[in-house]
């Protein structure tokens, strides 16, 4: 079978190319192997460990902390539709190399927002980490949340909780821009967006984790958030989106106070704008990202998601160069947020329409780090090389 990209409504994908995400992993894991370790050894859980910030903290702490990492994700296989998912790969490519490098790698494949899974991953910190973590980092990214203690299923919305508001974006597939809205968000709403991306389903873990015994001393853990320039502050801070980082940021400074005991800590890390599974889909980002691509490339801060976590894990997380706002967030989206990349980036959006953004700004930049998310249009990979699929399937994560 040889798979080509196939890009549907919406942007989504239908198949991935299972070799090319493995050239995919291979390239971050040797941007990691090529420097110096950050601290010493560590035991890691990673939720939403298979694809963007998730994944590259599993690689960054694995071949920058000599890490033996366990990652929770929900993902599908081969089926008779489906060549599986991308992060489905992107686990089983880590879970070989990391074992070949002498690393134990394990990855449990189920909804981390239950109970069932939560203490199948206490059983296996038991088994093969001698019963404790030291790190978690929490990445998890999905529209619905199934609450483990009223089973009711919640569902998050992208909407304004200041009223309508326009939100062209780029349609990925046709490669234009089309003009979109953001509806007006209802109190409903903006609960649900909380219950789905909030931070309960954080503190969940932590303290399931806590109560079992299996925190080590000086225990650290982050949530991943973004917190948006101007230019898209109407879709982020003032979005049901903002309203769910805002309650992550709450639940920071609980689980922290409950942390004190081991000496530990739990923050929010807000990072760069980069294209990930769940950021391509947010209206007006894609604009914002290609435009923001182009000035950070041009001004040489540019970095992409494996030299964004390896800076923030290494002089951040463990190093003594951490930056943090008066709200306690560590903020390695500080060279996106620098005052001249700013101005730049909204001088290049004031001018942007369908004719003339692919010259203007990094579209083909911004594209490639689209399509990579599914392992096309990666250097030496032959896309023109049939794939064995029945080979393929005897893979398993």
């Amino acid at each position: 079978m040889i798979v080509k990209p196939e890009i549907m409504r919406g942007g989504l994908v239908k198949n991935p190319h299972p070799v090319g995400c493995k050239a995919v992993v291979e390239k971050q894991i040797n941007y990691m192997k090529n420097l110096p370790e950050f601290t010493s050894k560590k035991r890691a859980l990673i939720i939403g460990g298979s694809s963007g910030y998730g994944l590259a903290s599993r690689i960054a702490l694995a071949y920058g902390a000599d890490a033996d990492t366990i990652s929770v994700s929900f993902e599908s296989g081969v089926s008779d539709k489906r060549l599986g998912t991308a992060g489905w790969w992107n686990n089983i490519w880590f879970k070989e190399q990391a074992e070949k490098d002498g690393l134990i790698a394990k990855n449990i494949i189920g909804d981390a927002f239950s109970d069932d899974i939560k203490l199948q991953t206490i059983e296996m910190i038991k088994k093969v980490f001698n019963g404790k973590i030291d790190v978690l980092i929490y990445s998890l990214a999905s529209p619905r949340r199934t609450d483990p203690i009223t089973g009711i299923t919640h569902n998050s919305v992208l909407k304004s909780t200041v009223g309508e508001i326009a939100a062209p974006t780029l349609d990925l597939n046709k490669q234009i821009i089309v003009d979109g809205k953001m509806m007006a968000a209802t109190q409903h709403d903006i609960d649900e967006t909380i219950k789905v991306m909030g931070g309960e389903d954080w503190q969940l873990w932590v303290e399931m984790l806590l109560d079992a015994g299996v925190l080590a001393k000086r225990f650290k853990t982050t949530a991943y958030s973004y917190d948006g320039a101007d230019a898209t502050d109407a879709i982020y801070k003032k979005g049901t989106i903002g309203a769910a980082k805002r309650h992550l940021e709450v639940t920071a400074r609980t689980l922290n106070k409950e942390l004190h005991i081991l000496n530990g800590e739990a923050f929010v890390t807000v990072a760069k704008a980069l294209v990930t599974k769940a950021s391509a889909f947010i209206p007006l980002f894609p604009l914002y990202g290609c435009a923001l691509f182009k000035v950070m490339k041009e001004l040489g801060t540019h970095e992409n998601t494996i030299e964004q976590i390896n800076r923030f894990m290494r002089d951040m997380m463990y190093g003594n160069k951490r930056i943090t706002d008066k709200v306690g967030r560590v903020r390695p989206d500080n060279l996106e947020m620098d005052d001249t990349t700013q101005k730049l980036t909204n001088e290049i959006m004031a001018k942007m329409t369908s004719d003339n953004f692919k010259s203007i700004s990094d579209f083909s930049g911004f594209y490639q780090d689209f399509l990579e998310l599914n392992g096309f249009n990666v250097a030496g990979v032959d896309y023109d090389h049939p794939l064995d699929i029945e080979r393929l399937q005897t893979k398993q994560p």
